[in-house]
């Protein structure tokens, strides 16, 4: 997930971890919190739990590299970002790209890109080392198994046309090509407003409290998106000129 918004500090409670080509990654908390949990609740899934750690620990990789493929795809259009966050609900690339479409459209592509250059190689590592046709697989393809399946199932989820999901960002990236950007914003906004309270009520119903913080998160994120195109737009009428690049 990509954050279109000028670069800024990482919030209170993040440890910095590493910084990589001119970017800060930072690491919320509440990661490590997280961490504990899915080890203890995923424990029985492998002989040993060496395994569970090496599994988290790919999941965190992959979110860091679809991240890092934000970030660079921003720069090469201009922009700027030297900020990554690693949080619970996966991770933001705060980039502040040139204020037109196509840079925009770039800037969040790269990110799934990133998971789709990672298909290949994660279904050739699981033919290769035999996975979908082992009787007793061991350990190790399992693991193989599960970092294949997270890849694909990371790039499917932020893929959704749910804002602020990359899914939805495309489509307002797509839509500013045809209207003005408040109005594409406000069309992905009210569409992932609507895909989140569907995504809310199913995860009630599978009584599945992390999708419901999810789909919780995406409605409030729909809400701000909502209400900077209503600013936006109130602007405009204002008749300054220069309102986008002010008000972003």
């Amino acid at each position: 997930m990509s954050s279109p918004f000028r670069s800024r500090p990482a919030p209170q409670g993040t440890l910095r971890l590493f910084r990589f080509k001119g970017i800060d990654v930072f690491l919320h908390w509440s990661w490590a919190v997280v961490a504990v949990i899915d080890l203890q609740t995923r424990h029985n899934e492998y002989r040993s739990p060496i395994w569970n750690v090496a599994e988290y620990l790919s999941l965190f990789a992959i979110v860091l590299l679809h991240e890092f493929g934000h970030a660079f795809a921003c720069r090469s259009t201009g922009g700027r970002a030297d900020t990554i966050l690693l949080w619970p609900l996966g991770g933001v690339a705060y980039v502040n790209p040139p204020f037109r479409p196509k840079a925009w459209l770039w800037g969040i592509a790269a990110g799934p890109l990133v998971n789709v250059a990672l298909i290949p190689v994660t279904f050739a590592a699981s033919w290769y080392f035999g996975v979908e046709h082992a009787v007793r697989p061991t350990d190790f393809q399992r693991f193989v198994s599960t970092v294949t399946f997270i890849n694909l199932a990371l790039l499917i989820f932020n893929m959704l046309p749910i804002y602020p999901l990359d899914g939805g960002q495309i489509v307002m990236s797509i839509l500013w090509f045809f209207v003005p950007f408040e109005r594409a914003l406000s069309i992905s906004a009210y569409v992932g407003m609507a895909g989140a309270a569907v995504g809310l009520a199913f995860a009630i119903h599978w009584g599945n409290y992390w999708m419901v913080a999810i789909a919780l998160y995406a409605a409030w994120n729909c809400w701000r998106g909502i209400q900077l195109a209503e600013s936006i737009r109130q602007m405009r009428r204002l008749n300054e000129p220069s309102y986008a690049r002010r008000g972003l």
